[in-house]
């Protein structure tokens, strides 16, 4: 598939995807007859764990050394996993401090919530009666 199909496929920009091979992040597309980048779909496999490990918030250095690992193939599993085992205990801790952040913000919902309830039963004002002078 050529860069703009693979683009439109994966949500990157023809220059990020340019980019990434440059970094070594993409393995280098072959090329048509023309010279124009033709990707094998197997890369969107790729693509799309490195979008993962992008949102997860993966330093660019370790999403580089795993990208070589994996190009030396065989016999970097072991360090591959221990890379992807750090970067999960990293995603965990972070997981850990959003839920705590989630709490704060739920608590203090409630308290809007109670606020506002409170105000809505305290808002009865029964209808004055007048009275006739005496």
């Amino acid at each position: 598939m050529k860069i703009g199909a693979l683009a439109k496929r994966t949500g990157l920009t023809a220059h990020a995807i340019r980019y990434y091979e440059r970094i070594g992040l993409l393995p280098y597309a072959d090329r048509n007859q023309s010279r124009h980048r033709d990707y094998d779909a197997s890369i969107l496999t790729w693509i799309e764990f490195l979008g993962r490990l992008k949102t997860t918030g993966m330093p660019i250095r370790d999403m580089l050394r795993y990208a070589a690992l994996r190009e030396e193939g065989a016999g970097t599993e072991a360090e591959r996993r221990a890379l992807l085992e750090r970067h999960r205990e990293r995603v965990r801790a972070q997981v850990d401090e959003l839920n705590a952040c989630l709490l704060v913000l739920d608590t203090k919902i409630d308290g809007y919530v109670e606020t506002e309830q409170r105000k809505t039963d305290d808002d009865y004002t029964p209808v004055q009666v007048r009275r006739k002078p005496a």
